[in-house]
C-alpha cells in the first residue's frame, strides 16, 4: 500500500498491474463539439470503462495491491455508487468479498449495479458522518480492508492511468478538463500530466458543490456544505491527500452552473451520441466556456437513472 504521493514509477506499475482487467478506453473527437467550444477537443471515454466509470481503475489497483489480506477478510468502502460498484467488481476478480456502505438516497441504478457485482450493501443516512460511522462498524465486525473512495494513494495511482492513456495518444494536449468531487480523478490526472504531459490541468466542479474551488482559492480544505447538484458523483468533500496533490499540480479550478451542465449534457447526448452521467457534464460545461487551446476532456462515467426517460 502506497504511503506517499505516487511517483512516476508507481503510476507505470499501477497501469501495468490493472491492464489485464480494465478497458483501454477509446479517445474520440467531435466536429460538432469543436465548433461549439471553439477549439480541438479529444474525449477520453471512461463512461465505456468496466462498471461504467473510471473508478474501476483505482479500485482494481487497490484490490490487487492488497489482494493477500483482502482474499481472507474482504474489502470495505463507503460510496454513493460508482466506487462501490467498482470495488465490488474488482474484489470479485480475485474471489474476495466486498462490503459497501451506501447512503439511503443513492440512485437506484447504482444500488443495482453494486448488487449485480456481488457487493454486500449496508445502508446508512446520507451524511459523511453516517457513512464513516457505519463503515467503522462493518470493519469491526468483518476485519475487511478499508479502501477509501478517493483519499487513498493506491486509488489515486489507479485513476491516473486514464490520463496516462489519453496523453499517450495525444501528448500535444495543452489543456485537460477533469471533473472533481472527492478529487481522486483530478489528483491522479494532475500527477499523470506532471510526469507524462505538459498541459494545464483544469478541475471542473458544480457551482452548487464548490468546495474544491473554495479550498483551492483559500489554500485550506473547506468541506462541502449542502451540495445541491445534478452531478451526484461530485457532491462529496475533497480528500486530504487529493487536496495536497491538487494544490501542487492543478493549474485552476472552474465551476459550472446547473444550467451550463444540463446544456452540456444534452448537447453531448444528442450530438455526440454519448450517454454520459451528469458528473461528466461538469468537465464538458467548463470546456465549452474556457480556453481556446487543444484540450482533453475526461468523460468520467455513464451510470445514471434512465427511468425518467423510459
Amino acid at each position: 500500500m502506497l504511503e506517499q504521493i505516487p511517483t512516476k514509477a508507481d503510476l507505470i506499475a499501477a497501469h501495468q498491474r490493472i491492464l489485464p482487467y480494465v478497458h483501454q478506453t477509446p479517445v474520440f473527437t467531435s466536429s460538432w463539439f469543436d465548433a461549439e467550444a471553439g477549439k480541438n477537443c479529444f474525449f477520453k471515454s471512461e463512461h465505456l470503462q468496466k462498471t461504467g466509470a473510471f473508478k474501476a481503475r483505482g479500485a482494481m489497483n487497490a484490490v490487487l495491491v492488497n489482494a493477500e489480506e483482502g482474499k481472507l477478510k474482504g474489502f470495505l468502502t463507503h460510496s454513493s455508487g460508482n466506487h462501490g460498484a467498482a470495488l465490488a467488481w474488482a474484489a470479485a476478480q480475485i474471489g474476495a468479498k466486498a462490503y459497501i456502505v451506501m447512503p439511503d438516497n443513492a440512485p437506484k441504478t447504482k444500488i443495482a449495479a453494486v448488487q449485480q457485482y456481488g457487493g454486500i450493501i449496508t445502508f446508512c443516512e446520507a451524511t459523511l458522518v453516517a457513512r464513516e460511522t457505519t463503515a467503522a462498524q462493518v470493519q469491526e465486525a468483518t476485519g475487511a480492508v478499508f479502501i477509501h473512495p478517493y483519499d487513498n494513494y493506491d486509488i489515486i495511482a489507479g485513476q491516473a492511468t486514464a490520463t496516462m492513456e489519453l496523453l499517450d495518444v495525444r501528448p500535444d494536449l495543452e489543456l485537460l478538463f477533469i471533473p472533481v468531487g472527492g478529487g481522486g480523478l483530478l489528483s491522479g490526472a494532475a500527477l499523470a500530466n506532471h510526469y507524462f504531459g505538459k498541459a494545464k490541468v483544469i478541475g471542473c466542479e458544480p457551482l452548487n458543490a464548490s468546495d474544491a474551488y473554495q479550498s483551492f482559492q483559500a489554500g485550506v480544505r473547506i468541506p462541502v456544505q449542502n451540495p445541491d447538484t445534478i452531478a451526484d458523483g461530485l457532491r462529496t468533500s475533497l480528500g486530504e491527500r487529493n487536496f495536497n496533490i491538487i494544490q501542487q499540480y492543478v493549474h485552476e479550478i472552474i465551476t459550472a452552473t446547473e444550467d451550463e451542465m444540463k446544456a452540456a449534457w444534452k448537447f453531448t447526448v444528442s450530438r455526440l451520441k454519448q450517454l454520459v452521467e451528469p458528473s461528466a457534464a461538469a468537465g464538458l460545461a467548463v470546456a465549452l466556456k474556457h480556453g481556446d487551446q487543444r484540450c482533453g476532456i475526461l468523460l468520467c462515467g455513464g451510470n445514471m437513472d434512465l427511468d425518467p426517460f423510459a
